[in-house]
């Protein structure tokens, strides 16, 4: 059974309106899991280890008898590398080395050293940049156990000097992810629990006897986790609440259409409400497309998922010329663009909005996944329009240095108590008043 993909034109009337329909994705915040969250959050703040235990044993059917005993120590991380087929653990390393090795540079580039500089009259001024000092990390685990996660949330942090990471992965009904556990050696985890839902939120960002309260949690889960990360924020620090995975293809029409129609399926596959849209001058190219489409569709394992992902958020939309199609690109900010095309820099040029740009028929999405070195924890939800990529920079935060030299106090106390008279604060008028000769 092939798939009903919607259609596009921008040169039809309403497009817009249209579109816009496409794109529309309310998170509809469930509030019986809000409140379900909530409750858990509080029973965690309140009662600690005995509540994470609770929940533990009863969300992910496992008999433990404290919290102590879910903790996985660093020799069983190390088995578990050591335990991989040699290709696996080779392509680990790799992928490993790259990210960490693009976030080594990304540090060296951001100004992460900080600055100073003295003024005329000797005030000093400048930032000071420190790493957190413990960082909270959620692994999805169950059905799906991401490894390549492990290594874009713990590599950057380390980069970033953070001291101690703490790593919280479920295990329903006991079964541990050799992949994962391997991924947190290679990265450097320092500790890794294996707790999950909102009770590992809890658990993080209030701290218990056995598991330590950390500075900010990063990381994907489900609906009680985002609820939870939610309402923790404040508290501790959070990367962001990502909604469904996407992928916009802007396309010439020389690449292979197998191609394009395999970048769509990448991010189809990983559930049904993730969105894949094409942008494209070429209507006969876009019929190849949706031809191989449902040509190639069978084959896949997660042919459901895809087909119902593609039919109900998916779009082939044919543009009016390639200038227009980095303009709806914008528009969209979408979490993935690829930029499959002849000359793909002068289009890059033109976008100001996407989470990651894979530019060139050879870039495709899924090597930014798992190995290019860039991160692949992305706004999403067109929040690429206010966000970035997560990265060495979310695990620092900046100190502003302020010394004021004798001679600076003369000018600035002045300046300073006149704009403090006129917001009627005299206490602060009369503490820059006091240095004054």
């Amino acid at each position: 059974m092939g798939i009903v993909i919607r259609k596009l034109d921008s040169t039809e009337s309403g497009f817009k309106s249209k579109l816009s329909a496409v794109l529309a994705f309310e998170a509809g915040e469930d509030e019986a899991i809000d409140r379900a969250a909530a409750g858990i959050l509080a029973d965690v703040k309140t009662r600690g280890d005995a509540a994470v235990l609770e929940y533990t044993n009863r969300f992910d059917r496992l008999t433990a008898t404290d919290v102590a005993a879910l903790e996985i120590g660093q020799d069983e991380l190390r088995q578990a590398l050591a335990g991989l087929p040699s290709a696996r653990r080779d392509a680990l390393q790799t992928a490993a080395d790259r990210v960490r090795a693009y976030h080594a540079r990304q540090k060296q580039e951001c100004g992460s050293d900080g600055f100073l500089y003295t003024e005329a009259d000797g005030t000093v001024l400048g930032q000071k940049v420190t790493p957190l000092d413990r960082v909270g990390i959620y692994v999805p685990g169950g059905k799906a156990a991401y490894p390549s996660s492990v290594l874009m949330n713990a590599i950057p942090a380390k980069v970033a000097g953070v001291q101690e990471v703490i790593m919280v992965v479920p295990t329903p009904g006991g079964v541990k992810n050799e992949l994962v556990l391997a991924a947190a050696a290679i990265a450097g985890v320092d500790r890794v629990f294996t707790i999950g839902g909102a009770q590992a939120v809890g658990a993080l960002a209030y701290g218990t006897d056995t598991i330590p309260q950390v500075d900010k949690i990063v990381g994907p889960g489900n609906a009680y986790v985002a609820a939870a990360k939610r309402r923790v924020f404040g508290t501790v620090g959070i990367d962001m609440i990502a909604g469904p995975s996407e992928i916009l293809v802007i396309c010439d029409g020389s690449t292979d259409p197998d191609w394009i129609a395999m970048d769509l399926f990448s991010q189809a596959e990983h559930d049904e409400l993730a969105q894949s849209i094409l942008l494209c001058p070429d209507a006969d190219y876009i019929a190849k497309v949706e031809a191989s489409i449902n040509k190639q569709l069978d084959a896949m394992p997660r042919k459901d998922v895809i087909r119902t992902s593609l039919t109900d958020r998916g779009a082939l939309i044919k543009v009016r010329d390639m200038d227009e199609a980095c303009e709806i690109a914008n528009m969209i900010a979408a979490e993935h663009l690829e930029i499959s095309a002849e000359e793909p820099q002068q289009w890059a040029d033109k976008i100001r909005h996407a989470g990651a740009m894979f530019l060139g028929r050879f870039s495709s999405e899924s090597l930014g996944d798992y190995c290019a070195g860039p991160n692949h924890v992305l706004p999403t939800s067109r929040t690429a329009r206010f966000s970035s990529p997560l990265g060495v920079y979310d695990f620092q935060k900046r100190s502003s240095i302020i010394q004021v030299s004798e001679a600076g106090a003369q000018t600035l106390g002045r300046v300073a108590a006149e704009l403090a008279y006129g917001e009627g604060l005299q206490a602060h008028a009369r503490s820059a008043e006091y240095r004054l000769k």
